[in-house]
């Protein structure tokens, strides 16, 4: 990967966009008009189309931020190879603690906020399909693309955090987005197309949030 990819001025760009849609989005009201589930699906589906124009009309191409389009379908291979591995391991850890006395569950289960199918189906494919892809393109495109340039540890380290942060609450350190922050720099780096941590973002997300189905009380 390129040490130089994202400009400053597509990193600056970026983030006043990204700001300026969360500040003046809930000033709108759109929540009064829509479900709180599909006005938040179409806030993350203006962030990924501002963010993919800023690209394009700075950089010049998509390629800066993973995208390129010859390189999609060999990331959603690398991303359902990736996934396989990452479920296993996972699967493996839950054993592990399961025999030690722990429930894995707490650790990575999301309960659904809504008990309505039509709603349910609005959550799973914004919380599980167009909110993944916007943080992919946010905080690995762009963000990670601009930290490389000090090293693959500052920009998988900073990535994260930033990645994190938004998902803080109560006190407790969100470890599932800890370690997701890492895994998708890291298999960014490495495959070097977006589509990869996309793919395995969206499946981890839809993997949790249907636990709750499989989970007897």
């Amino acid at each position: 990967m390129e040490t130089t990819k994202i400009t400053l001025k597509t990193l600056m760009l970026s983030i006043c966009a990204i700001a300026g849609l969360e500040i003046v989005w809930p000033q709108i009201g759109a929540d009064r008009i829509l479900s709180p589930f599909v006005g938040l699906g179409l806030l993350r589906l203006l962030e990924i189309m501002l963010l993919t124009g800023i690209c394009l009309t700075v950089e010049k191409n998509v390629a800066a931020i993973g995208l390129a389009p010859v390189q999609m379908l060999a990331g959603f291979q690398k991303g359902l190879a990736w996934s396989a591995c990452f479920a296993a391991t996972a699967g493996i850890l839950a054993a592990v603690l399961y025999v030690a006395g722990a429930d894995p569950i707490v650790f990575i289960t999301a309960p659904l906020p809504v008990a309505q199918s039509e709603q349910s189906a609005v959550f799973f494919m914004v919380g599980g399909v167009i909110g993944p892809v916007a943080e992919e393109i946010f905080f690995r495109g762009i963000l990670y693309g601009f930290f490389r340039r000090w090293g693959i540890f500052a920009a998988v380290l900073l990535s994260t955090l930033l990645f994190v942060l938004p998902h803080l609450g109560g006190g407790a350190i969100p470890l599932t987005q800890l370690v997701g922050g890492i895994v998708f720099g890291i298999t960014y780096e490495k495959e070097k197309s977006l589509i990869t941590p996309i793919t395995i973002h969206c499946l981890g997300n839809l993997v949790i949030f249907s636990l709750p189905f499989f989970i007897l009380d």
